[in-house]
Parts: structure tokens; sequence; C-alpha cells
């Protein structure tokens, strides 16, 4: 029997909002999937941590139910500064048009210790980390203050090192899933698994428990992942076109469409999926693998995008299966996904 995290099993949904940085995820948000039935997350990423503290304060006032935080584990070295440069160079034209001046690349932690004293401090229920494993003694530290700890993972190698850490859950992502690849190394040896294919040499492998990340965009996909050894869905992109996400315009109208997604580099460095548009056309072959430099590098254009609604000069982060988004709200998206997951299960034992 693996171990399993007492707050998914108290989930009366098991579904995770996946927390999305950049603007999608609020609190607003987090608190209307916890009134479906589900388990919301605010994304720490990009944030200040005195945002991040007015954040949790906002939810706090707005749920009395369980939520997560996810940090981004800083770590590496810096990117080669001839290779940032270079590619800031071919932004210009971009820039120029736009009437805005590209960012300073630089690499930085996203002020990762503030940011776990913050959440160790506020006893957050639960935090998860995404771009590789925190230390034990973070685990240590978090478990005494009375969180649990939840890791990403892509492959059953990083599973191993989760749980030998004592992670309470792991969440595994498959490479079909929206925004950054939660990989430990971004390299060109990264794991391209698919979600079943990962969740079943994940559950092989390791006795903790499990939560599926990966274009589960309805409640027929939702038991998918359960049978197989899933204790919950992680679930973004189906949230993006909800009346509480602060999805942009421009991202919520190319959500809606069929056009399809790509991994690339082109918009921070490090690889994601999202909706093709003309900028990774045009630059996703050049990017240099540089995260977080050319994540600030391109900050100032990308904001301008999103206040103009300029698809093109936008990161649309987003799952395989984007064009299935409702527009509804997130409660509601997620007592569905409930529904549908039930009636699935149930039109599926009938074949057997």
């Amino acid at each position: 029997m693996p171990h399993m995290s007492a707050i998914l099993e108290q989930l009366a949904i098991p579904v995770v909002q996946a927390p999305m940085a950049g603007g999608p995820s609020t609190p607003a948000l987090a608190a209307a999937v916890n009134r479906g039935g589900g388990l919301g997350f605010l994304a720490a990423g990009y944030l200040t941590t005195a945002r991040l503290a007015e954040d949790i304060e906002s939810l706090l006032g707005l749920t009395e139910r369980p939520f997560g935080i996810n940090l981004f584990v800083g770590g590496g070295q810096g990117a080669d500064p001839a290779r940032v440069q270079a590619y800031a160079q071919r932004l210009t034209a971009d820039a120029q048009r736009a009437g805005v001046r590209l960012g300073e690349p630089r690499f930085d932690d996203d002020s990762f210790a503030e940011k776990l004293a913050l959440v160790c401090d506020r006893a957050v229920p639960v935090v998860s980390f995404t771009f590789g494993a925190p230390t034990q003694q973070t685990v240590d530290d978090l478990h005494a203050a009375g969180s649990e700890v939840w890791v990403t993972v892509t492959s059953p190698a990083e599973a191993a090192v989760g749980a030998a850490l004592g992670a309470d859950a792991l969440i595994v992502q498959g490479v079909e899933a929206g925004g950054h690849r939660g990989v430990f190394v971004d390299d060109d040896a990264q794991s391209d698994l698919t979600l079943l294919s990962a969740l079943q040499l994940v559950r092989a492998d390791v006795d903790r428990a499990l939560v599926a990340a990966g274009a589960i965009m309805t409640g027929s996909a939702l038991p998918a992942v359960l049978a197989l050894g899933a204790a919950a869905g992680q679930i973004g992109t189906a949230y993006l076109l909800s009346t509480e996400a602060g999805t942009s315009d421009a991202q919520r109208a190319a959500t809606a469409t069929d056009v399809p997604t790509v991994l690339t580099r082109a918009f921070s460095g490090r690889l994601a999926r999202g909706i093709v548009n003309r900028w990774h056309r045009e630059h996703g072959g050049r990017a240099p693998r540089a995260y977080p430099e050319v994540h600030h590098l391109t900050s100032p254009l990308r904001a301008h995008g999103r206040s103009a609604g300029d698809a093109d000069l936008i990161n649309l982060w987003a799952g395989q299966a984007h064009r299935l988004a409702t527009e509804r709200s997130a409660e509601e998206i997620t007592r569905i996904l409930g529904a549908e997951a039930r009636a699935a299960l149930g039109a599926a034992a009938a074949r057997l």
C-alpha cells in the first residue's frame, strides 16, 4: 500500500489545481477550486515575497480549507552571457516595434530562501516544488512546520530522489502538460515520457502518493490516471478560461482555438509547452538554454503583449488538449470534472 498524503485523502473530488505562475493563478481561483471539492494552489514563481504574503492572506480570507503553494527550486549556474546577448539582439526588432526596452538578463533563485521562510512561518498545508528537489533540511523544516511536501517529477529517476527525501506526494508530469517542464535538469537528455508511461513506471518503483499532471481536461481523463494509481489529477489548462483565473484576454482567445502546442525555450530559456505563435516560429530554434536570464530579458515584451492583446508576444502556456477548456467558474469546472469522472468510471466498469 503506497504512502498516502493526508490532504489528498480528504479531497471530495480528486482534483488538484495546477499552480500557473505568471498571471493565471489567483487567490480567487484557488478558493473556487476548494469550494468545488478540489485542492487550490497559489504559484509563488516570479512574485516578490511580499506579494506572495499578500496572496496567502487573501486566500485565507476566502477559504478555510487546505491549499498549496508551489516554489521554484533554484540552483545550477548562470548561462553563457554571450549566448544570452546574441538572443537579445534577435529580439531587438520586436522590442522596437512594440516600443519597449528588453529587460536586463540575470541569474537568480526567485528569492527561494525568503519564500521558503514565509511558507514555513505560515504553516502552509502543502508546499510543492518544481525544477528540482528540495534539500533534506528543507523537507524536514516543512514537516516540522506542519506542511506536506510534494515534488514534481518527470521520470522514475527523479521520483526515486523525491521518495528518498520523504516527500508526501510526487506530482508526475507528462510531456503533454502545459507550461514549463518540471525536469530537475533542463538539458538535451531530459525525460520526454508521456503521462501514462511516466505514471506506470513511477508507480512500479516508488510507494509515494502520486498526482498526475498532463492534458487532463475532462472527467473522462481523470479516472484514467486514477486507474493507473494516481491519487488525484493536477489540472491547469482546464482552468485557464475560468472566471477566477488571471488569464490575459489574448491567452483566453488563443486557448479556445485548435492551434497546436510546442515545446519551446523562446520565452524563458527553459523548455515549456505553449500554443504556437509568431515569436516561437521566428525565435524558438535559436533560443539558448538560459533560465531565468531569458525570462528576465523578455519579461517587458511579454507584459506589453498582454496589455496590448498581442498573442504573438505572449508565452501562451497550455497543454496539448487546450481547446477543450470551458468558460465557467472554477468551482463549477471542478464539480463537472467529478461528475464526469464518476460517469466514465461506471461506463468503463460496464465493459469489464
